[in-house]
């Protein structure tokens, strides 16, 4: 099978050949840096019953959505991808060729490929992309808890949830608390869907969940109860509370939190209507926005009205600052196809010319008849002040909340109503260069992966990690990250791609 390798004398060493004939004298990118759109991922297509001229084909064609190609096979490669090869002799050979990070690669058919270019973006992995090493030896029976981390950054976990029927439940009592400004209850109860969003296999019984992190009697009672019942009657209950149903209204307006939304239902409030004819509700500016455009903003933002604003955006950080780096962060760099907001990292290269860009951005949209409302918040980042201990603690950059017009034209399809255009909501943070992995980590969420992620730096490594900084503490020193798997590194933990991480 092998014995077409070696067929070019060679002078020098050469890198990992190719599984067909391996005659390039040195491992080449084929993308170029400027049309990289997913910096995280390097692709290698397997020759052998491919065939040359396909290879080249689909090469080009995985350039072209920004996807950087490896021309020969090298421990800087994510995802092997093969066509109609025969497991048991893909695996043998991919052993033989003295990979480090074989164990970390993906070893996948041309389906994840083919759907990969058809969404224009890496899809979610599952397992019947995977070609698996059939040479590998299993023991029967792992339980839950020797296969389910406690920490999420050790779960993969997508946007495809094959426990919704669980997770939505537990999620109304995730809210009731957070609601209820609960916080214990809350954290628990937010662990344990988040590892009930992370099992590849669907919850059929109360005895698949034992010794699963986070989920302890509470949980499995609720998980009982649904599973004879099919509903929960503490979560029935909840859902017609009168008070519940008054928090969540409230807080659904942007400006609105817990604490103002309880003030109100104190006041004897119980609708919208009844908090703006209200003579003494002084409302904020933010309030006030929120309200005016309620409509569009509590129905949330679909992916594609994303990608407008994305491209909105960028035109308009570029008018202001041609080499600023724009980056879509949040829910949505992580696949969702629904969100509240969309938020963007921007950054540029030159010392201190953070503190000059939101403005300047604020100011061009504001001329081209986009802005509707913005709350800028200076930077007031200070070496000293790092690393934050707390999670909620939100970071010193220089940041603004925005509404924006989103024009209907920029949109396929279009936006909803009579009027051309929708009301969105945009984040935007501007740190120093130096920090950004450590924003695009803390940004990008999600928030319970976030939480396991500094909770397991803080007791598994001894080191304080927030949206600043990576700090060890045994070592006393600050450690240096270019890009989010040099933290990952740092942390000895396997890097998790942004769709993996949806917590």
């Amino acid at each position: 099978m092998l014995s077409t390798l070696g067929l070019c004398a060679r002078k020098r060493p050469r890198p990992v050949e190719s599984f067909q004939d391996g005659c390039s004298s040195k491992s080449r990118s084929s993308s170029s840096s400027k049309n990289v759109k997913f910096g995280d991922i390097r692709l290698y297509f397997v020759e052998k019953k491919m065939g040359r001229s396909r290879r080249s084909f689909l090469s080009q064609l995985a350039t072209s959505k920004g996807f950087i190609v490896e021309e020969m096979l090298s421990d800087e490669v994510t995802h092997v991808i093969a066509e109609d090869n025969d497991a048991a002799s893909l695996w043998a050979w991919l052993k033989g060729r003295g990979l480090n990070s074989l164990p970390m690669m993906h070893v996948v058919d041309i389906s994840w490929f083919t759907e990969s270019m058809k969404d224009g973006r890496p899809v979610a992995m599952e397992t019947r992309h995977l070609i698996q090493d059939t040479g590998v030896k299993t023991c029967p029976g792992p339980s839950p808890e020797s296969t389910v981390s406690q920490y999420a950054c050790q779960r993969r976990t997508t946007t495809e949830n094959k426990n919704t029927i669980f997770t939505d439940a537990l999620e109304v009592l995730v809210e009731h608390y957070e609601l209820s400004e609960m916080e214990g209850p809350c954290v628990s109860f937010r662990r344990a869907v988040s590892v009930l969003k992370s099992l590849s296999w669907s919850v059929e019984s109360v005895r698949s969940t034992e010794g699963l992190p986070s989920v302890g009697d509470t949980i499995r009672n609720l998980i009982e109860e649904i599973l004879q019942y099919g509903r929960s009657f503490e979560v029935e209950k909840i859902l017609a509370d009168e008070k519940y149903q008054t928090l969540k209204l409230f807080t659904s307006v942007f400006g609105v939190g817990p604490k103002t939304a309880h003030k109100w239902y104190r006041q004897g409030l119980r609708s919208l209507s009844q908090i703006l004819a209200h003579p003494h509700i002084q409302l904020n500016r933010m309030q006030q926005n929120g309200f005016l455009h309620y409509s569009d903003l509590s129905r949330g933002m679909r992916a594609d009205e994303a990608r407008a604003v994305e491209a909105l955006i960028g035109e308009t950080v570029w008018s202001v600052a041609p080499n600023a780096l724009v980056t879509l962060t949040g829910g949505f760099r992580r696949g969702k196809e629904f969100g509240h907001d969309v938020d963007f990292i921007v950054t540029t290269a030159e010392a201190g010319g953070e503190s000059l860009l939101l403005p300047l951005i604020m100011e061009r949209l504001q001329e081209q008849g986009l802005l509707l409302f913005q709350d800028y918040r200076p930077s007031t980042f200070d070496l000293e002040k790092i690393p934050c201990r707390r999670f909620e603690a939100m970071d010193y950059y220089a940041k603004c909340f925005l509404i924006l017009k989103l024009e209907g034209s920029r949109v396929q399809g279009g936006v909803e109503g009579d009027r051309g255009w929708r009301a969105v909501r945009v984040d935007l943070v501007c740190p120093p260069t130096e920090r950004f992995a450590f924003t695009q980590l803390g940004w990008t969420g999600s928030r319970q992966f976030e939480r396991d992620l500094r909770r397991f730096a803080r007791i598994e490594r001894n080191m304080i990690l927030d949206n600043h900084a990576l700090y060890d503490k045994t070592k006393n020193q600050f450690l240096a990250a270019l890009t989010e798997k040099d933290i990952f590194a740092h942390l000895g933990l396997e890097y998790m791609e942004p769709w993996h991480r949806n917590a």
